[in-house]
């Protein structure tokens, strides 16, 4: 058997105690399980360190040299667990790990939270389609925040207790062509117009797919679906060959045409995670810097910018920060 801290614990547990039997209570065990490790200690040291007597039991000269060096042991260890969490959470203030889904309003951000952080804080981005896996790493501790995107009717599985705060409660998405497809010369495009297109869906973003068919089959729509990334789909629209859903804040390109739906059926919840504790003032600065983020490539967007200007978003008086 070799000797831990733990076991120092309980030698000076019986010493400050004065008895096995206060020494269990206080350690939350049972008085024969103490004994038991008591003769497995002393075995281990190859003599007896207590004199039990009626009374009590107190150390004897063997146990007093054990004591006298297992206090400041002890004492040293708790110190040094004191002074590592100490560090690890002066750490973490100069820490800010984001998770977050695809956003035109990322860039921006990171820059803009690089301005307002104090220096020597340590950002980083992990990138992912699946806002579910985002939210699952905030839970577990690996992520300090994650920007996720809610496709309507499809709520997201969000691990209880995380804190949420509304980025946009409705994004409408827009429809990406290539630009010389018949529907964009209409400035708003109508779902009918599209029946005839191959749709292209990313089945790993969570919700897509799910949302998009719903809104096919309310619109009475059954449409060729090709299932792809959306890196894939950008080569295939320009072509013609599909069309497919995109954030309204998507920029312009001499190639593709980006319009919004008639009464816009396609839409997202934008959100903002973080697990609840220390670190509210943070948060709010992370929040207040996407928004100005989002709203500066809302702005950015002609098609966007129309869109909310027709619905007197509120997001146009958002100060930027």
């Amino acid at each position: 058997m070799e000797l831990e801290v733990r076991h120092l614990r309980v030698l000076c547990a019986i010493a400050d105690a004065g008895s096995l039997h206060k020494a269990a209570r206080r350690l939350g065990m049972s008085q024969p399980s103490l004994t038991t490790q008591l003769r497995r200690i002393e075995n281990a040291l190859g003599g007896e360190l207590f004199l039990r007597e009626r009374t009590g039991c107190r150390p004897t000269p063997l146990g007093r040299a054990v004591l006298s060096r297992a206090r400041p042991l002890i004492a040293g260890m708790s110190a040094l667990v004191t002074e590592t969490r100490a560090a690890v959470a002066r750490a973490d203030d100069r820490r800010l790990r984001i998770g977050s889904t695809a956003s035109r309003a990322l860039a921006g951000w990171l820059r803009r939270l690089r301005q307002r952080l104090p220096d020597g804080t340590d950002l980083s981005l992990h990138m992912n389609v699946s806002a579910n896996t985002l939210l699952r790493m905030v839970d577990a501790g690996h992520l300090d925040v994650a920007f996720v995107h809610e496709v309507e009717g499809c709520p997201l599985l969000v691990p209880e207790g995380l804190e949420r705060r509304v980025l946009v409660e409705r994004e409408p998405q827009f429809i990406s062509m290539a630009r010389d497809h018949p529907a964009a010369a209409a400035p708003v495009v109508d779902l009918a117009d599209l029946a005839e297109d191959r749709w292209m869906v990313d089945p790993t973003v969570d919700g897509e797919w799910d949302g998009l068919r719903r809104v096919l089959t309310a619109a009475g729509i059954d449409p060729p679906v090709l299932h792809a990334d959306y890196h894939t789909a950008a080569s295939l629209i320009v072509v013609g060959e599909a069309v497919a859903p995109c954030q309204p804040t998507s920029g312009p390109r001499e190639d593709m045409a980006i319009r919004p739906l008639r009464d816009d059926p396609l839409a997202v919840r934008l959100l903002l995670y973080r697990r609840p504790g220390p670190g509210a003032e943070t948060f709010a600065l992370v929040y207040a810097e996407l928004l100005a983020a989002y709203r500066e490539a809302a702005l950015r967007a002609a098609a966007y910018r129309q869109w909310l200007l027709r619905n007197k978003s509120p997001l146009l008086h958002t100060p930027a920060a």
